[in-house]
């Protein structure tokens, strides 16, 4: 004779409320968004490489670079992590659009790698060919330019325009979903056309290193990236039926129907 026992899960181990799925992923994103930052300091490691033209025929040090270099990959890949953790959740509200953020993060990251190898090749040129007897110092100026102006050019697409357009898709959706406070994603929605704005403008230009405003632009879009990735870590996704269901999904059922 077949009976029905009801066996209860297994109870949470220790003490607290265990973390939610979700508020998992708002953790994880939240810290890639942080971890974006840390390329700042290469305003100052680049320095040398970028201001001064005949850097390339110098003989000393080159560690700062490697160190941005280094910290500038961090950022690319950071970058990415923020684009695939987030994709299950907002892909919810409008699935082209997120996939849209996903594809816009990677191009982002693909163009940080292209400045990055830019710089680095110059290391190798300077440590070869810089100081070496008989080498066409004019020649190797004009490359060394050259290197910097490809990084420029990649930092204000990769850097400035990209992360504009991340700002509009990734903004709407979540003001649309209301997974954070709206005034979060206003910041990014309202500062992004002011950034792409400011690249174009740029572009047509031509002027390479951009004017002061086109920095100034780019404030906007810096602060909601960063008020994201400070909410995501310290409060998580607010309540919505996107994260309820996600919940429900991945909570295991409190007991089960064992055949006996």
């Amino acid at each position: 004779m077949a009976t029905t026992v009801r066996t209860a899960a297994r109870k949470t181990q220790g003490k607290g409320v265990p973390m939610t799925s979700t508020r998992k992923t708002a953790l994880v994103a939240g810290i890639f968004y942080l971890i974006t930052f840390i390329s700042i300091p290469t305003l100052a490691l680049y320095g040398p490489i970028k201001n001064h033209r005949d850097w390339i025929l110098g003989s000393g040090g080159h560690t700062a670079v490697l160190v941005g270099g280094f910290l500038e990959v961090i950022v690319a890949l950071a970058g990415i992590g923020t684009a695939v953790t987030l994709y299950p959740v907002v892909k919810r509200q409008n699935e082209g659009a997120a996939l849209g953020f996903v594809t816009a993060r990677v191009l982002e990251a693909s163009m940080i790698f292209a400045g990055v190898v830019s710089l680095l090749s110059l290391v190798t040129l300077r440590q070869h060919l810089g100081g070496a007897a008989g080498a066409n110092t004019a020649a190797l100026v004009t490359t060394a330019a050259s290197h910097a102006a490809v990084y420029n050019w990649t930092f204000l697409l990769g850097q400035s325009f990209m992360p504009g357009i991340n700002a509009l898709l990734l903004g709407s959706l979540l003001y649309r979903s209301r997974l954070v406070p709206r005034i979060i994603p206003l910041i990014g929605l309202i500062g992004a056309p002011l950034l792409i704005t400011a690249v174009f403008a740029t572009l047509l230009g031509g002027s390479m290193p951009p004017p002061s405003w086109t920095a100034l632009a780019a404030v906007p879009v810096a602060a909601w990236e960063l008020s994201l990735g400070v909410w995501l870590v310290v409060k998580g996704f607010r309540p919505s039926p996107i994260t309820a269901a996600m919940d429900a999904a991945s909570t295991p059922r409190a007991y089960q129907d064992v055949a006996a």
